[in-house]
């Protein structure tokens, strides 16, 4: 039996709309202070505010019929303590970089040669704020299943059209 697809779920930016102008919260969206492991001394004194939209969590448990989810965030292993609880999914495996934000081949973004690594010969679908015409290209030339890259816009984060892209490349 063929396995699912993976899809690759960063944090910041399709889950958390860091950059929503004019800085304040989108419809939808909970505010949450977080102190994971990555969030710098200097920063520490402020806890870091990530905003989540509640209802993604339904929609990506959806997906799941479909796709074996994964984080391919920069909080690892800490999504599964800082994001999920609060988007009501199971713990996830993740990549676990084997370094971050590192030189990359040909100007690509720094994740994309790990997620190849990851994903080996099975189909993928990656969301990402990061994802360049570079990468697509890097992965069309790589990669010997389907993938599809999906940039998310990081002030707007996922939106029903994503969800729907998702559920159709995967169907």
């Amino acid at each position: 039996m063929t396995p699912k697809p993976l899809l690759l779920i960063d944090v910041d930016g399709p889950l958390n709309p860091y950059a929503a102008r004019p800085q304040r919260r989108p419809e939808g969206y909970t505010t949450h202070r977080m102190r994971p492991t990555g969030w710098t001394e200097a920063e520490s004194r402020k806890p870091l505010r990530v905003w989540l939209n509640p209802a993604h969590g339904a929609e990506l448990l959806a997906l799941a019929e479909t796709y074996e989810l994964v984080w391919a965030t920069t909080w690892k292993d800490e999504a599964n303590d800082w994001i999920a609880p609060h988007l009501g999914l199971p713990r996830l495996p993740y990549i676990d970089w084997p370094q971050m934000h590192g030189r990359a081949p040909r100007g690509t973004f720094w994740k994309t040669q790990y997620v190849l690594e990851y994903a080996g010969e099975r189909e993928f679908a990656w969301i990402d704020d990061d994802i360049t015409a570079m990468d697509r290209e890097y992965v069309d030339q790589r990669h010997p299943v389907r993938a599809l890259l999906l940039r998310i816009d990081e002030q707007v984060g996922l939106t029903g059209g994503d969800f729907a892209t998702l559920a159709a490349w995967a169907a």
